[in-house]
C-alpha cells in the first residue's frame, strides 16, 4: 500500500496527478482505503458529542472524503478519455459502491439530525454569505437524497441508486464499443472524393492504427450528424456513414442499449416517486434555475414551430439542389449537410474545406483562445513540458493571473482515439478551494481527427467554435475564487453551467481575435477580411436545422424523463418516434442530435432531464453577448466585471441573482430569438 501513488496527495505542482506512476492495479486498493477513511470521518462527525455547529458539522463534511474524491476524479477522467479494459472493470465495480456510499452518508439519520439542527438556526448564525449558501445547499442535498424519508423508502432508494449506477456505466461501455465497431471502412481513395487531402490522410492513419493498411477509416463522432457528410460526394458512402451513426448501440447484439436505457428511465421514475415527485424531470429540474419541468417543456414547445418552419424552408432549397444534380427522389438525411454546404458556398462564397488551412490547431489555441483570455482577464499561459498527462497527446500549461500570480494548470487533450468517448468536455482534476489550499487543474477534451506525423491539425469552423466553448468551461474552473470546494467553478445548476462556455464562443469571430489566429498554416497569410465578414454571415445559415435537431433531442430527453413509474416501454424505436411526432419535431430529414441509444448526455452522464439546459443557458448567453458588444467588447474592464460577478463566484451564490446583478435586470428572450431566427416564436 505504501507505494500506491493514489493514497497520498500528489507531489507535483498544483496537485496534478502523477499519471506516469499510476497503474490500473492501484485503483481498487486506493478505493478500499478511501471508502474506509471517509466512513471514519463521517462517523467522527455524526458521533461528535459536541452540539452541532457550522464548523464541526458543515465545514467538517466539506473537508471529509478528500481521498475518495481525488481517486474518483482520476479514475473517471481516465475512463472517459483513455479507457482500458481494466479501468472499465474498476469503474463497473466501484460505481454502484460509490452510489451506496453516497446514500450511506445522506441517509445517515444522526448526521442529518446535525445538519438539520444547524440549518434550523441559520438565521441566528453569524455566517458570511458564502457560508450561509453552503449551509443552505448542504441541507438541500440531504433532503433531496431522501434523508427525511422513512426507513422502507430509504432502503428502496439505496437499491435503485446502486442499480442505476451499474446501468449507466453499462450504457457508456456499450456505446464506446459499438461506436468503434461501426467506424466506416472505405476501400479506395476514389470513394472519398470531396474530402480534403489532410482528412484523407487522417482516415488512412486511422485505418492503419486498426491494422487495415491500404484502406481508409471514417470514425464516428458523438452526434447524429457526422462532419464528413458535408464533403463526401459519394452518395452511397454518405448513406453508409449516416446509417452507421444513427444505429449505434441500437442494432441488437451484446452492445445494444435499448433495454438498458428503458430500464434506466423506469428506475429513475420509480426513484422520483419514492422521493415524492411525479417523474424524474420534476425531481431534477426543481433544483435548477428553470424551477419546473413545465417551464422547460413550455420554452422548448414555444420555439419548436418556428424552428421547424425554418428547417422546412431550408429543406425545400436543398431539394432543388438535389434535383439540379440529377438525383431523383426526395432529399434524405445523408444529403442534408452536403447540399447545405453547397448552398452556403453559393450564397456566401464560403467553403469549409478552403477555410481549414486557416484554422490550424496551435494557432487557434494560442493566438485565438489564449489570446482572448489574455485580453479579457489578463491571463497568460506557459507550456510545462516537464509535466505530463495520462497520454502522450495531452499537453499541460501553467496559467498565471494578470499580476503574474500562479492560478492553476490547464490540460488539453484534443485528438480522437478508440479509447476516448465521443464529444467534447471539460473536467476538473483538482478543484479550487481556499479552505483546502487548492488551485485548479482542469482538462479539456475534444475529438479532432489526428493528422499524420509531422502534418498540422486543421480544424473545421465548428471545431474552432467547440474549442472556444470548452475553454469557456475551463475558464469557469480556472478563475474560481471560493472558500469551499463544493461551490467552486462549474458546480452550478445544470441549466446555468453552459452559460459561460457559450459566451466564450463569441470571441471566435471577434475581429481582433480572428485576425490574430486565422492565418494560412503554410503561407502565414491572414484570412481575407471579406472572407471573415462572410464567415460571420454564413455562421447564421442553417439555424433551422441546428435548432430543430437540438430541440428534438431535448424534447426526447424530457419525454423519457416525464414517464411515471408505472410506464413500460417495450419498443424504444416506437416510443422515440411517437415522442418526436407529439412534440412536432419529427422530420425525416433531421434526426435528433442524439437518438436514445447513443444519448450519452442523459443515459450515462449528468444531463438527465437537463439537455434543455443548453438553450436555457443560451438565453443568458445571448443577453451577455449583447452586453459585451454594447460595452466595448474585448476589454479588460468588461472581462474583469464578467469574471468578478459570475465566473469567480461559481456556485457560491444564487446564480440568477448574480446574473441580475451583472445585467442589471432579469434576462429577456428577445436576443436569443433574434440570434436563432425564431422571432416568429
Amino acid at each position: 500500500m505504501t507505494d500506491n501513488p493514489l493514497l497520498a496527495p500528489s507531489d507535483l505542482p498544483y496537485g496534478l496527478p502523477p499519471f506516469d506512476r499510476i497503474s490500473d492495479e492501484h485503483f481498487l486498493p486506493a478505493f478500499e482505503a478511501a471508502f474506509a477513511e471517509h466512513r471514519a470521518e463521517i462517523a467522527a462527525i455524526s458521533d461528535d458529542p459536541e452540539p452541532p455547529s457550522f464548523e464541526n458539522t458543515i465545514v467538517a463534511l466539506e473537508c471529509s472524503g478528500q481521498l475518495l474524491h481525488r481517486v474518483s476524479q482520476i479514475l473517471f477522467n481516465l475512463t472517459a478519455a483513455e479507457a482500458t479494459d481494466a479501468r472499465r472493470e474498476v469503474q463497473t465495480e466501484v460505481a454502484p459502491r460509490l452510489a451506496a456510499h453516497s446514500d450511506e452518508i445522506h441517509l445517515n439519520a444522526a448526521l442529518f439530525a446535525r445538519v438539520d439542527a444547524v440549518h434550523a438556526r441559520r438565521g441566528e448564525l453569524d455566517l458570511t454569505p458564502e457560508q450561509d449558501w453552503l449551509l443552505h445547499r448542504t441541507h438541500i442535498a440531504f433532503r433531496r437524497a431522501g434523508a427525511d424519508l422513512p426507513e422502507d423508502k430509504q432502503s428502496r432508494l439505496r437499491e435503485l441508486n446502486e442499480e442505476l449506477s451499474r446501468l449507466e456505466t453499462r450504457f457508456q461501455d456499450n456505446l464506446l464499443a459499438d461506436t468503434n465497431d461501426l467506424a466506416v471502412l472505405v476501400s479506395t481513395r476514389d470513394e472519398l472524393a470531396g474530402l480534403s487531402e489532410d482528412a484523407v490522410a487522417a482516415a488512412a492513419e486511422a485505418a492503419t492504427a486498426r491494422g487495415e493498411d491500404g484502406t481508409y477509416l471514417l470514425t464516428l463522432g458523438l452526434p447524429s450528424a457526422q462532419p464528413v457528410l458535408a464533403s463526401l460526394e459519394n452518395r452511397e458512402l454518405r448513406e453508409r456513414v449516416f446509417r452507421a451513426s444513427v444505429s449505434r448501440a441500437g442494432r441488437g447484439g451484446d452492445h445494444d442499449n435499448k433495454d438498458v436505457l428503458a430500464t434506466i428511465a423506469r428506475l429513475r421514475a420509480e426513484r422520483a416517486a419514492v422521493l415524492g415527485y411525479a417523474h424524474h424531470a420534476a425531481y431534477a429540474i426543481e433544483d435548477q434555475t428553470a424551477g419546473s419541468a413545465d417551464a422547460a417543456v413550455s420554452m422548448l414547445e414555444r420555439l419548436a414551430p418556428a424552428a421547424v418552419a425554418n428547417a422546412n424552408a431550408e429543406a425545400a432549397e436543398l431539394q432543388e439542389e438535389l434535383a439540379a444534380d440529377g438525383v431523383e427522389g426526395d432529399l434524405q438525411p445523408w444529403d442534408w449537410a452536403y447540399y447545405a454546404e453547397r448552398v452556403r458556398k453559393r450564397k456566401y462564397d464560403i467553403d469549409d474545406a478552403a477555410l481549414r488551412p486557416y484554422f490550424e490547431l496551435e494557432r487557434v489555441l494560442v493566438d485565438g483562445v489564449f489570446h482572448a483570455a489574455g485580453k479579457l482577464y489578463g491571463l497568460t499561459f506557459s507550456e510545462r513540458r516537464d509535466l505530463s498527462g495520462y497520454h502522450p497527446d495531452v499537453r499541460v500549461w501553467e496559467v498565471f493571473d494578470a499580476g503574474g500570480e500562479p492560478l492553476g494548470l490547464y490540460l488539453g487533450d484534443y485528438f480522437t482515439r478508440d479509447a476516448k468517448r465521443g464529444g467534447a468536455w471539460m473536467n476538473n482534476l483538482v478543484e479550487q478551494s481556499r479552505l483546502l489550499g487548492q488551485r485548479p487543474v482542469v482538462v479539456n477534451n475534444l475529438n479532432i481527427t489526428k493528422p499524420p506525423e509531422g502534418e498540422p491539425a486543421l480544424l473545421t469552423y465548428d471545431e474552432v467554435t467547440t474549442l472556444f466553448h470548452e475553454f469557456g468551461h475551463a475558464l469557469h474552473g480556472l478563475v474560481s475564487d471560493v472558500e469551499y470546494q463544493s461551490l467552486e467553478g462549474t458546480n452550478v445548476p445544470r441549466d446555468f453551467v453552459e452559460f459561460p462556455s457559450q459566451v466564450n464562443e463569441m470571441w471566435a469571430l471577434w475581429p481582433e481575435v480572428l485576425a490574430n489566429y486565422a492565418r494560412h498554416h503554410r503561407t502565414g497569410e491572414p484570412l481575407p477580411p471579406e472572407t471573415a465578414a462572410k464567415l460571420e454571415e454564413a455562421s447564421r445559415y442553417g439555424e433551422g436545422f441546428r435548432t430543430t435537431e437540438y430541440l428534438a433531442a431535448s424534447l426526447l430527453d424530457l419525454a423519457w424523463h416525464t414517464l411515471g413509474p408505472d410506464a413500460e416501454v417495450d419498443d424504444v424505436d416506437r416510443f422515440e418516434a411517437e415522442a418526436l411526432q407529439k412534440a412536432g419535431v419529427a422530420l425525416t430529414t433531421i434526426p435528433p442530435r442524439y437518438r436514445s441509444t447513443y444519448f450519452a448526455h442523459v443515459f450515462s452522464n449528468s444531463y438527465a432531464a437537463g439537455y434543455y439546459s443548453y438553450i436555457w443557458s443560451e438565453v443568458l448567453d445571448a443577453e451577455s453577448v449583447e452586453w459585451f458588444r454594447a460595452s466595448g467588447g474585448l476589454t479588460r474592464e468588461n472581462g474583469d466585471r464578467f469574471r468578478a460577478e459570475l465566473l469567480a463566484k461559481g456556485g457560491s451564490v444564487d446564480v440568477m441573482e448574480a446574473f441580475r446583478a451583472f445585467r442589471g435586470r432579469d434576462p429577456e428572450l428577445r436576443p436569443l430569438l433574434e440570434r436563432r431566427g425564431l422571432t416568429a416564436a
